[in-house]
C-alpha cells in the first residue's frame, strides 16, 4: 500500500466516523421505527407530547400556513377527524411557520381546523427530518411510523384513508 492510499483509507474512515457521530439529525424517521419523543404547546396552551397519543392513531401533520399543499390538504384532515376521531383517530397539526399563535390561530379559523395546532420549533422539525412541507407522518396505536407522505396529491386522501382503517384495525 502506497502513501496515497494510506492517505485516502484514513480520509474515508475519518468522514465515516463523522457521520456516525453526527447521526441522522436531518434524517427522516422510517416506516417501522418508533417516533421521536416531542413535546409542543398548542395554540390554546395545552402542553402535547408523544405520550398523549399512545393508544391512537395520530397523523402528524408538518404544514405551512403560507404554503398551497398544506392549504389543500387541511380540508382532507379535518374530514378525517371528524369520520375517525371517535374510532381511535387524532390529528396534530405541527405549523413551520415563524410568526407565531396568532397567524395560525387565523389559519385554524379559516379552515374551521377540528384538531390542535402547534408551532413544532427547531427540535421537532429535526427530529423527524422536516425540510420542506407538508410532511405527514401516520403514527400507529404503539408510536411506530406506519407512513410518512411528502407533499400533497389527488391520489393521497385515498391512500392516508386506506392506511387509517388499516392501523385502526389492529389491537
Amino acid at each position: 500500500m502506497n502513501f496515497s492510499s494510506s492517505i485516502k483509507i484514513m480520509l474515508v474512515t475519518i468522514a465515516a466516523s463523522f457521520l456516525a457521530v453526527t447521526g441522522r439529525a436531518d434524517a427522516a424517521p422510517r416506516s417501522g421505527q418508533a417516533s421521536p419523543n416531542f413535546q409542543v404547546v398548542s395554540t390554546t396552551g395545552q402542553k402535547i407530547s408523544q405520550e398523549n397519543y399512545r393508544g391512537y392513531v395520530l397523523i402528524l401533520d408538518f404544514f405551512a400556513t403560507w404554503c398551497p399543499p398544506c392549504r389543500q390538504s387541511i380540508p382532507h384532515l379535518v374530514e378525517l377527524n371528524r369520520k375517525y376521531g371517535k374510532q381511535g383517530l387524532q390529528v396534530l397539526g405541527l405549523s413551520v411557520d415563524e410568526d407565531g399563535n396568532d397567524v395560525i390561530k387565523s389559519f385554524a379559523d379559516e379552515f374551521r381546523v377540528n384538531y390542535p395546532l402547534a408551532l413544532a420549533g427547531d427540535s421537532v422539525t429535526t427530529d423527524f427530518g422536516v425540510r420542506s412541507v407538508p410532511v405527514m407522518y401516520l403514527i400507529d396505536k404503539k408510536g411506530k411510523i406506519a407512513e410518512m407522505y411528502r407533499g400533497y396529491s389527488d391520489d393521497m386522501p385515498r391512500a392516508i384513508e386506506q392506511a387509517i382503517k388499516r392501523l385502526l384495525a389492529e389491537k
